[in-house]
């Protein structure tokens, strides 16, 4: 192993900070009994996004009183860590804004071609997460 990470729970009040579990990809150390044992003593799957992760050096953005468990990272498995918990350029996120906006303005027209297609309304409103009171505005 070649360097040092920190698994971390954010409860519902802190910012977040690090990387999702989920977004750095599978890492070693989540198959290992201690991390597993470590995610069920909490009731958190490894695909919770208050699961988080940062390299050992940036303890530091840990938030005060969370949980967290020093792990082992590979040669490979470091820069991933790094990589997803590197601040995100202003550029990049006002893109992410557009694209959102892109999508959030077809979203009616989506709905409709779900419906039409044959989706039942529940199975849409879960798989978009809108309410279900949304989509029946959108079909009116």
């Amino acid at each position: 192993m070649a360097d040092e990470a920190f698994l971390f729970l954010l409860d519902d009040r802190q910012p977040l900070s690090g990387a999702p579990l989920a977004a750095v990809g599978t890492l070693e150390c989540t198959g290992t009994p201690a991390v597993h044992g470590w995610l069920q003593a909490h009731g958190v799957p490894a695909t919770s996004e208050r699961g988080r992760v940062v390299p050992g050096d940036a303890e530091g953005v840990v938030p005060e009183g969370a949980e967290r468990l020093p792990v082992p990272l590979s040669e490979e498995e470091a820069p991933r860590v790094r990589r997803e918990c590197a601040p995100r350029s202003v550029t990049d996120l006002e893109y992410e804004l557009l694209r959102f906006r892109e999508t959030a303005q077809d979203v009616r027209a989506l709905v409709q071609r779900a419906l039409t297609a044959g989706i039942p309304a529940p199975r849409v409103a879960r798989l978009t997460g809108l309410d279900p009171r949304e989509i029946g505005r959108f079909t009116g």
